[in-house]
């Protein structure tokens, strides 16, 4: 997991990266329930970031008005974010995928990637349920996609989806090989359902301002805090998943032996990369190496929701997990 700060400006983003932020996220928190910072703000923020760190720009909800959309998709792609995130609220699904699709078509030839989003707490507006969003990334032709919430009321993304919920969407995403976000009112006491759940990125505003107040401005100390416990549950510091179990016993076949080198992967890859050599060859063992204690979860929950066997899992001299998979 990697974290996202939410900001309005330069000066809030500088603040962001100070205390550790992987992705400061330029958004309009004033317009409407969610809506896009001005062109110059995001102008500033990404010249005063080096590109290494990730620029992104949220249109929030945008309107139903394709051409519309399309044009502030691609001025992201001129003022070079790193993604730009497309939310929908009352749009019909298939008027959500032609949307996205355009979108797709005007970012070719830019580095910005695609982001599709849905808010959990869509039906209180009569909305789009965010049930649809793996299955909307896949067919709008996502880079990734972000769940996220709407309502200011106090409730937060796990008051409208269970856990189990968002682990299912988050695990189909990894397994399409699109990144995986979740915001919403987070904070640090929901980040052992979210070390949990795993997604790729964790999006916060209040979290990340003095006292918790979103409206306070992002200040670097708490988004230094956030960071170190994310990052303790990341190690296993933390273990939020002290009942889990590892799968069977050990055991020896004749067949092949193929070896995926995660370590350079993000979870999406690692378990796309799997998908991908069991649907070519479902005889051979798989030997996985994986970075972190949080993506060999993920890849349980992969394995025995299609029934493959892990034998063993260990860890070696450098700090991986090392899983043997027979499909």
């Amino acid at each position: 997991m990697i974290l996202m700060v939410s900001v309005q400006n330069l000066e809030e983003a500088l603040q962001a990266i100070k205390g550790g932020a992987d992705i400061v996220d330029v958004k309009n928190l004033q317009e409407a329930l969610v809506g896009s910072a001005h062109p110059h703000v995001v102008r500033d923020v990404r010249n005063a970031i080096p590109m290494e760190r990730h620029a992104s720009v949220t249109l929030g909800v945008v309107p139903n008005q394709i051409g519309t959309v399309a044009m502030a998709v691609y001025t992201a792609g001129v003022l070079r974010a790193t993604s730009v995130k497309v939310g929908f609220m009352k749009t019909e699904y298939d008027a959500a995928v032609e949307t996205l699709l355009a979108a797709r078509e005007v970012l070719d030839g830019f580095d910005t990637k695609l982001i599709g989003s849905l808010f959990a707490d869509n039906p209180l507006y009569d909305g789009l349920d965010a049930h649809n969003m793996v299955q909307l990334a896949k067919d709008g032709k996502c880079d990734g996609f972000l769940i996220d919430t709407l309502t200011k009321d106090g409730r937060n993304l796990f008051d409208f989806l269970r856990e189990d919920e968002l682990r299912e969407m988050v695990v189909e995403g990894k397994e399409a090989g699109v990144s995986t976000a979740l915001s919403g009112h987070l904070t640090i006491d929901d980040l052992d359902e979210l070390a949990r759940i795993n997604p790729d990125i964790v999006g916060v505003r209040g979290a990340a301002c003095q006292k918790g107040d979103r409206n306070s401005g992002v200040h670097w100390e708490p988004v230094a805090e956030f960071k170190r416990q994310l990052e303790m549950r990341q190690t296993g510091e933390v273990d939020v998943f002290a009942t889990a179990t590892s799968g069977a016993a050990n055991g020896k076949s004749e067949n092949g032996w193929v070896v995926i080198d995660g370590t350079g992967k993000t979870c999406a890859g690692i378990i796309a990369a799997l998908t991908e050599q069991i649907e070519g060859d479902a005889e051979s063992f798989i030997e996985v190496m994986i970075p972190d204690v949080l993506n060999t979860y993920d890849v349980i929950v992969w394995a025995e929701k299609r029934s493959h066997n892990i034998l063993t899992q260990r860890k070696d001299p450098a700090g991986y997990v090392r899983m043997l998979i027979q499909p």
